[in-house]
């Protein structure tokens, strides 16, 4: 797996996101499965998870802590709109990177791509990932 994981049960997003971080230059890979996502994790391939609402039969609230205790230092960014209020604060106490909506404008795929060039290079600056492909 790629530094970079797209890690989402609805497909069109999952591919959506992949194809404009790939565009950007990054090493992407995706998945809708939870079992793949937490091994990519485990095995430290993954540095960064950008991870919709659902995963295979898990919520991104029942993920996140399970891939935090895989990897204290990975990053996660949570890519969702229709998440409940509840539920968005449940994730960013468990400390996810940031929370963006999925992208619909240019604009938003901009801020996509800056939001994962900073995390690679907030995980450069800390030493966790040296081949840091930023734009």
């Amino acid at each position: 797996m790629g530094a970079l994981l797209v890690a989402d049960k609805d497909e069109r997003n999952r591919r959506q996101l992949a194809s404009l971080l790939a565009a950007a230059g990054y090493e992407v890979t995706q998945t809708d499965s939870a079992l793949k996502t937490i091994h990519g994790v485990m095995k430290r391939t993954t540095q960064v998870v950008i991870l919709g609402i659902a995963l295979g039969e898990c919520t991104s609230a029942e993920l996140i802590p399970l891939l935090k205790r895989c990897n204290r230092d990975l990053v996660i960014i949570l890519v969702a709109d229709a998440a409940p209020l509840p539920l968005i604060r449940k994730v960013r106490k468990e400390g996810i990177f940031y929370h963006a909506l999925p992208p619909a404008q240019p604009q938003d795929e901009e801020e996509i791509k800056e939001v994962v060039r900073c995390a690679l290079e907030s995980l450069a600056r800390v030493g966790n990932y040296k081949h840091a492909n930023i734009h």
